[in-house]
């Protein structure tokens, strides 16, 4: 199938240039043409560019900026989502900065370089079609999109299957993942497509609360049940009558604690601390865990007939490392959150060399690192696309600089010490044999840990 070629209006009140962009463009896009205001609207309104090549300086005064930023206004007011590439002479740059905060894609300095501007007029058009692409998706809730579960992968598309499959049931599930993958939100999506979904949904971190007051958290207290209380209190399991409860990192529970929570899974009743009272509940338990519980089995740490018990339906959450795929999707989902925010609606995309460091990044901290790193990049960004140096990757783990560093350090480890190996740990005839000098080399050395002694010949004992 033939893919849909991009569309490009061109708004230039210069007829020579007009038709030498024209030339430029029209062998890779659907062109369009205007020459000034009122003809540029219109045309917008008629075929729906994607892209759009703005010259600010438009009659009835083509000397300022006026006109051409009005049309700028007036088109992100029909789209949003359009690409503005605004043009205008090299004394102008105020302009252009002033278009860009207004939420131009890029700007570009007359006079015009056709081949420059050809590649950024691609890179707009590539950038738009990705957003194109997503948003079916998104919109629709179909493959990609679960109650603000986003990704395309195989792996997270079979997490969503299992959630839409579970969530109709009242069955307890047990989700587990490194933290940041989203447990939380796994939970709040199956809660949401549930016929509970009018009815509390209460979280609650078991290993952010002291063990001493977790039992009241969860159960409540009756007055005078301890030293402090002095009011009745409800617990989390009674705020989240006909709900949903979410235990976060269960496996901090101490054992009486489990036995407590046992016995309210298979009787669905609790008795509030230094209360008598059986009282009944009718709610759903999700838990959530980043520890191998198989291991706490095994050292007698968790109970085995509560695993069991929460463990119905388990959710393995793959880290984002292995849903590699994902990271474009959400990237830019959590730029259109921040940028909307943070007011900085300027703000359309990554450069090319940002989305190989999303890409190439470790994320240890996975999801979660994700989006904070794109909220400091959008608080940070001073242009109209994201860098590297805005997420602050640049040489961190799994970056692109950092692989091309351990690359370049395990050329030099192999030829320093063949090197080495060859002249018996002679510095200078190493460092000729190199090509370099014997700083450098000290430096090389200093860098892969190795000392040149290492490889000298021992002298022989005299007997």
């Amino acid at each position: 199938m033939e893919q849909k070629r991009a569309c490009v209006l061109v708004v230039e009140d210069d007829p020579g240039i007009r038709v030498l962009l024209r030339r430029a463009l029209v062998d890779d896009y659907d062109v369009h043409l205007a020459g000034d205001g009122r003809e540029a609207l219109e045309t917008f309104a008629r075929v729906r560019p994607g892209i759009v090549t703005l010259d600010l300086g438009l009659p009835p005064r083509p000397q300022g900026a006026e006109e051409g930023l009005r049309v700028l206004a007036a088109v992100l007011g029909l789209d949003p989502a359009v690409r503005v590439i605004v043009l205008t002479g090299n004394t102008d740059k105020a302009n252009a900065l002033r278009a860009v905060q207004m939420g131009a894609f890029d700007y570009y300095l007359k006079p015009v370089e056709l081949e420059d501007f050809c590649i950024r007029v691609r890179r707009a058009a590539f950038l738009r079609q990705l957003e194109e692409e997503e948003e079916p998706a998104q919109e629709t809730g179909g493959p990609g999109s679960l109650e603000g579960i986003l990704g395309v992968t195989l792996r997270i598309r079979e997490v969503m299957g299992v959630v839409e499959r579970v969530a109709g049931t009242d069955t307890t599930v047990l989700i587990q993942g490194e933290s940041g993958t989203g447990k939380e939100l796994v939970a709040s999506a199956i809660h949401a497509r549930s016929a509970r979904r009018d009815q509390p949904f209460v979280p609650i971190n078991c290993g952010a609360i002291p063990e001493t007051l977790l039992e009241s958290e969860l159960f409540g207290h009756e007055k005078g049940a301890f030293t402090g209380a002095d009011f009745q209190r409800k617990g989390r399991l009674e705020t989240a009558q006909g709900g949903t409860l979410f235990l976060d990192e269960i496996g901090e529970l101490s054992p009486p604690l489990q036995v407590k929570l046992l016995r309210f899974l298979q009787d669905h009743q609790i008795e509030r601390v230094g209360g008598r009272e059986l009282i009944p509940l009718d709610v759903r338990v999700i838990a959530a865990t980043n520890r191998d519980l198989s291991r706490a089995l095994a050292v007698g740490k968790f109970r085995q007939d509560l695993f069991y018990r929460i463990g119905v339906v388990t959710i393995d959450i793959p880290p984002l490392r292995e849903r590699r795929g994902d990271i474009p999707m959400l990237a830019q989902s959590f730029l259109e959150q921040f940028r909307a925010e943070c007011g900085r609606p300027q703000l359309k995309g990554f450069t090319r060399d940002a989305q190989s460091a999303l890409r190439n990044h470790a994320w240890p901290g996975n999801v979660r690192e994700l989006e904070n790193k794109v909220k400091r990049a959008v608080i940070m960004a001073t242009g109209g696309l994201i860098t590297t140096g805005d997420l602050g990757l640049e040489g961190a783990p799994g970056s692109t600089e950092s692989a091309l560093k351990a690359e370049r350090d395990h050329v030099d480890h192999a030829l320093v010490l063949g090197a080495l190996r060859r002249y018996r740990g002679r510095l200078n005839v190493v460092a000729e044999e190199l090509g370099i000098s014997r700083p450098t080399l000290n430096k090389i050395l200093e860098r892969i840990g190795v000392e040149a002694r290492d490889f000298k010949k021992p002298k022989r004992r005299s007997t």
